[in-house]
């Protein structure tokens, strides 16, 4: 095997050096060479003579390769098997990033010690001391007979250890920790995650373990380390929620094996985290008597939907630039469709204050949520309270004309479960039939949507 030596490659323009500088002398660009490995023969050496599959390269027709059913096995839990897609794959590496806190080692050393109990599995921390681990599985009340428990940064170590352990699944807490002794950087820098992660991708496709990956988060929120570390996993997760709040929220943006953007919806409790298998009747929760500025609306996660509240402020401004602010929903879009309602509704805001938030934490970046978010505007802006039985969504175009959205019909028996009487959505999301006792007021401009909220 040609022997590996360290460079330093340029991340902007490919190019490498022998030696650190802090400016690249092909591109100009400063601040961008990362040390890496260069075979003798020039071939960049960081995954080895195999690819991050730990497969040699082969050439096969599509009619020759096999698409059996990829294999899964449940996590015990009902709600990181939805995020997952129906469950874990064997040889699948999964990425879970959230704020300090959060509420990423306690999930997975759950998940560990439940499964530990029918497979081998092995959780290792470079941010823990096993005591550490030990008191927080006995003060959450789990099982600790069978999960085994490292302590190790060295990823050399850890895949020797794991090659004799042989487990199924396998957890790394955190992957900023580790290090590989063939480059000199400190631990956590983007030459260090880049290699260790690509080590552990090899090593779980070559012998089917399921590893889970903890990974920091910067301040902006951004998983940290470079960028490729989410390209090269097959699921990425992120935890969402305040670390001081009682729900957390875990959502797939990345998923080779499901659906993207599938929601989990966990309660954070003394005994871990409890899985919320009915979401809509936590964020439901509201003041018993109407208010002004609040409806609800049905907002599609992943394969299911889930009714959330959408409360709106409306108040005199004294800025010269009145304030838009929201949470939970796109701020430049509560700017746009502010300007279709003074346009087609008739209704200026030019000199309001306007404060937007979805009850719960919930992030609801899809159009469906227009209808509502103008209902609430209204609502709030006439100090009109709407019924606590109404249901509204759909898309608000530019013209003024509210466009269907997908999935409209299981919104509708969300809606109809949870006891609303009546749902003011678009003509093209109207059912043939009503669910059983829901009223359905179709329309198709936004004037006639404004007039249905106040009859």
């Amino acid at each position: 095997m040609a022997k590996a030596k360290r460079m330093y490659g340029c991340t902007e323009c490919g190019a490498t050096f022998p030696k650190w500088a802090g400016q690249c002398g092909e591109c100009g660009a400063w601040n961008t060479l990362t040390e890496t490995l260069v075979e003798s023969g020039g071939a960049a050496a960081p995954s080895g003579r195999t690819g991050w599959a730990g497969q040699q390269a082969q050439i096969k027709t599509l009619a020759e390769v096999s698409v059996e059913e990829v294999p899964r096995f449940s996590t015990a839990s009902g709600e990181l098997d939805r995020v997952l897609g129906g469950g874990l794959v064997d040889g699948s590496v999964v990425l879970i990033g959230g704020d300090p806190g959060i509420g990423k080692s306690t999930i997975l050393l759950q998940t560990l010690c439940n499964l530990a109990r029918s497979m081998p599995a092995l959780y290792v921390t470079g941010e823990e001391s096993q005591q550490q681990v030990a008191m927080r599985a006995r003060r959450l009340g789990l099982p600790q007979d069978q999960l085994r428990v490292m302590t190790e940064t060295c990823i050399e170590s850890i895949i020797a250890t794991a090659r004799q352990e042989k487990p199924r699944v396998m957890v790394i807490d955190s992957i900023q920790t580790i290090f590989t002794e063939q480059l000199q950087s400190a631990p956590g820098g983007v030459s260090q995650v880049r290699e260790s992660a690509a080590l552990l991708v090899r090593y779980a496709k070559q012998s089917g373990t399921a590893i889970f990956l903890v990974g920091h988060v910067t301040k902006e929120g951004a998983l940290a380390g470079p960028r490729v570390l989410e390209h090269m996993v097959d699921t990425v997760l992120y935890f969402e929620g305040e670390s001081d709040g009682r729900l957390r929220l875990l959502r797939a943006v990345k998923n080779r094996f499901g659906a993207v953007n599938e929601l989990g919806v966990f309660g954070m409790t003394d005994r871990g985290l409890k899985e919320v298998s009915n979401p809509s009747a936590i964020f439901l929760t509201r003041a018993q008597e109407e208010v002004p500025g609040s409806v609800v609306m049905a907002t599609w996660e992943g394969t299911r939907p889930m009714l959330v509240e959408v409360q709106a402020l409306v108040d005199d401004s004294h800025l010269a630039n009145p304030r838009r602010v929201t949470l939970g929903l796109d701020q430049n879009r509560l700017a746009m469709l502010l300007a279709v309602l003074h346009r087609h509704g008739g209704i200026p805001t030019h000199d309001q204050d306007v404060f937007l938030n979805v009850v719960g934490g919930v992030k609801v970046l899809e159009t469906a949520s227009d209808l509502a978010l103008m209902a609430a505007v209204m609502s709030s802006l006439r100090n009109r309270p709407l019924p606590h039985d109404l249901l509204v969504f759909g898309e608000v175009g530019l013209s003024g004309e509210v466009r269907p959205v997908p999935s409209g019909q299981e919104r509708l028996k969300e809606a109809a479960k949870h006891g609303f009487k009546r749902a003011i959505v678009p003509k093209g999301n109207a059912p043939k039939e009503a669910p059983q006792g829901l009223q359905i007021i179709a329309v198709t401009r936004l004037e006639q949507a404004l007039d249905s909220l106040f009859e």
